[in-house]
C-alpha cells in the first residue's frame, strides 16, 4: 500500500509543476486555416488548466474561455493587398513554387505584417507578463524567436503539415532524399528520375530559403538590435525545444526517420466528439434523406473570387442533383443562384458536418486541414485544388483511391457531374477512405494528448535540451562528413599516385631491361 501511495504522489507531484504554466501562444500567419490549427493546440493547453494568451492577427474561428486573446489586425491597405493576390490565384493555375516566389514579391505583406506586430503597443505589453513557454505558429516568421529570448523561455514550434526541409532544419531531422519526397507524390520505390527530381526540389527548397533568409535576419536585427550581448538569429534557431508537425506518417505516408525533437499531432483540429450543429444545419442534413454533399473552398480564397462562369458550372451541376448542398459563400447577398437543395453559409463548422451520417461527400479545395478532417471521418472527396500545397494534396487523395481531383479552371458541367455520380455512386472510395480513417485514428496517444504530454514534457525539463538530435549543433561540413570524405579521398588520391609512380618504375625498369636483352641478342 505505501508503495502504491508513493507513485500517486509522485504522479501529483509530476502534474503540479506543470498545471497553470503561463503559456505565450504567438500565431500570426494570416491564414485562418494556420490559426484553427494553431488554435487547437492552444485549446487542447487551456482546457487542462494552462494559462494560455495567444496573439494573432486576425479573430479566430476556434477559441476557449480561458485564452487570453490579443487580436494586432492587418492594416485596412495590407488586407485589401492579400486579398488582391488571393484573388489573382483563384484565376489562375498556381505550383508551391510560384507561390513561394509570390511570397516574396506581392504577398510579402505576409512576412512583413508579422514583423510590425513586433513593435505594436498590444504586442509589447506580453512583456510585462512572466510566462514559462512559447509556442509559435510558424510561417516564415522565425525572427520571432527574438520573443522567447526575450522573455527567456523555451520554444515550441507549431507547424501546420508534415515536415518540410526548413523543419527539418530546425530539429535535425534528416532528410533522407533518396526515399522521402519532398512537395511530391513520388511513390515507392523511387526511380533514379524521382529521385533526381526530388533533389531539385530540395535545392529549390533550400535556395527560396537563403532568399528568404536575409529578410528574415534583417527583420530580426530591426525589432531585438544586434551586437556581442545579443544572440544571433542563428543560434536561437538552435535552441528551438521541438517542433509539432500537423501529420501521421505511419499511416499518410511517406514512412520517415523523426527526431525525438518532432511530434506528430496530425487532425489535432479534430474535435472527440462533434459539437451540435447550428439549428438550420442541422434541419438541412437531418432532412437530407439522399445525403448531403459539404462544398468549401477554404478559407483563404473567397468563393466569389472564382470566375463567375466556373461558379455558375458547379452551380447548375449541384442544382440538379438528388442530394442537399451546404455550401460556403461569403457574401450571402449575391449567392450563384437559389435552389431548394443548397444551403449558402458565410461560415461553417466544417468538422462537425463532416461528422454527420448524412454527409456523403466533399467538395474540397484540397487543403490539409480540410483533407484531414474528411479521411478522419470517412467521407470522400471531389477536389478542386487551387495553390500552394492543394494540387499536391488532391493528387495524393486522388492516388490513394479517396476521391477524384479536377482542375478548377477547366472544369465543365460534364466533367463535374461524371466525377461527382463516380464518387458519390461508387463504393470503393468511400471503403477506401473508411480504412484510412481506421489506421489514422489507431496511436498510442490522440493529437490532443500528444501536445499535452509533450508541452509539460518541455515545461517539466525547462525546454529538454537533452532532446535536441546532435545535427543541429554540427555545420553543413561536419554534419554531412564532408571533411572526412575530403581526407578520405586525399587519402586515397595520395594511395593511387603513389602506387602509380611505383607501378611506372617498376614498368620502366622491366622495359629497360627488355630492350637491353634485345639488344645484347642482337648483337
Amino acid at each position: 500500500m505505501s508503495a502504491t501511495c508513493s507513485v500517486f504522489l509522485l504522479l501529483l507531484a509530476v502534474v503540479a509543476s506543470t498545471q497553470g504554466a503561463n503559456i505565450l501562444g504567438l500565431f500570426s500567419s494570416h491564414s485562418q486555416s494556420h490559426l484553427i490549427l494553431h488554435m487547437s493546440v492552444a485549446k487542447t493547453l487551456a482546457e487542462a488548466g494552462h494559462n494560455v494568451t495567444v496573439v494573432s492577427m486576425m479573430q479566430p474561428k476556434v477559441m476557449h474561455k480561458d485564452i487570453h486573446l490579443i487580436v494586432v489586425p492587418v492594416t485596412e491597405e495590407q488586407e485589401r493587398t492579400i486579398e488582391d493576390q488571393m484573388n489573382t490565384m483563384a484565376g489562375q493555375k498556381n505550383s508551391v513554387f510560384s507561390t513561394m516566389f509570390r511570397l516574396m514579391n506581392g504577398m510579402k505583406v505576409m512576412i512583413d505584417s508579422q514583423g510590425e506586430l513586433l513593435s505594436d503597443p498590444r504586442f509589447q505589453r506580453i512583456y510585462e507578463t512572466k510566462f514559462d513557454l512559447m509556442i509559435m505558429g510558424y510561417f516564415i516568421n522565425d525572427f520571432q524567436l527574438g520573443v522567447a529570448n526575450k522573455l527567456k523561455v523555451p520554444v515550441i514550434i507549431d507547424w501546420m503539415a508534415a515536415p518540410m526541409p526548413i523543419i527539418d532544419w530546425f530539429t535535425g531531422n534528416p532528410a533522407e532524399l533518396p526515399y522521402v519526397p519532398i512537395l511530391s507524390t513520388a511513390t515507392h520505390p523511387m526511380s533514379l528520375g524521382a529521385r533526381a527530381q526530388n533533389f531539385g526540389k530540395y535545392l529549390f527548397m533550400s535556395y527560396i530559403t537563403n532568399l528568404l533568409d536575409s529578410k528574415v535576419i534583417g527583420i530580426y536585427k530591426e525589432n531585438f538590435g544586434e551586437g556581442k550581448d545579443q544572440p544571433t538569429l542563428n543560434e536561437l534557431r538552435k535552441n528551438i525545444s521541438m517542433a509539432f508537425v500537423n501529420c501521421h506518417l505511419i499511416s499518410e505516408g511517406p514512412i520517415r526517420p523523426m527526431v525525438p525533437g518532432l511530434v506528430e499531432i496530425g487532425g489535432i483540429q479534430v474535435k472527440d466528439k462533434a459539437d451540435s450543429l447550428p439549428k438550420d444545419i442541422a434541419e438541412f442534413l437531418g432532412k437530407s434523406s439522399q445525403g448531403a454533399i459539404l462544398l468549401s473552398l477554404g478559407s483563404n480564397i473567397k468563393s466569389s473570387a472564382v470566375k463567375p462562369e466556373i461558379i455558375q458550372t458547379i452551380f447548375k451541376v449541384l442544382s440538379g442533383l438528388k442530394q442537399n448542398v451546404i455550401w460556403k459563400w461569403e457574401d450571402l447577398e449575391n449567392t450563384p443562384g437559389n435552389a431548394a437543395n443548397i444551403l449558402y453559409k458565410k461560415w461553417l463548422p466544417q468538422d462537425d458536418i463532416l461528422a454527420h451520417p448524412n454527409t456523403k461527400l466533399f467538395i474540397t479545395h484540397a487543403g490539409k486541414g480540410g483533407i484531414t478532417e474528411s479521411q478522419y471521418h470517412g467521407v470522400p472527396m471531389v477536389a478542386l485544388p487551387i495553390f500552394g500545397d492543394q494540387p499536391g494534396n488532391a493528387e495524393v487523395m486522388q492516388s490513394a483511391g479517396y476521391g477524384l481531383s479536377l482542375d478548377l479552371l477547366s472544369i465543365t458541367e460534364e466533367s463535374l457531374g461524371e466525377a461527382l455520380k463516380e464518387v458519390l455512386e461508387n463504393e470503393k472510395y468511400t471503403k477506401a477512405v473508411r480504412k484510412f480513417s481506421s489506421l489514422y485514428r489507431d496511436r498510442p496517444l490522440t493529437a490532443k494528448q500528444s501536445v499535452l504530454y509533450w508541452t509539460e514534457y518541455i515545461l517539466r525539463h525547462h525546454g529538454a535540451p537533452h532532446l535536441q538530435s546532435p545535427a543541429v549543433h554540427m555545420n553543413f561540413v561536419e554534419r554531412y562528413n564532408i571533411d572526412l570524405y575530403l581526407i578520405l579521398f586525399t587519402f586515397l588520391a595520395v594511395i593511387v599516385f603513389l602506387l602509380s609512380l611505383v607501378l611506372k618504375f617498376i614498368w620502366n625498369k622491366l622495359r629497360g631491361k627488355t630492350i637491353t636483352y634485345k639488344k645484347i641478342k642482337n648483337q
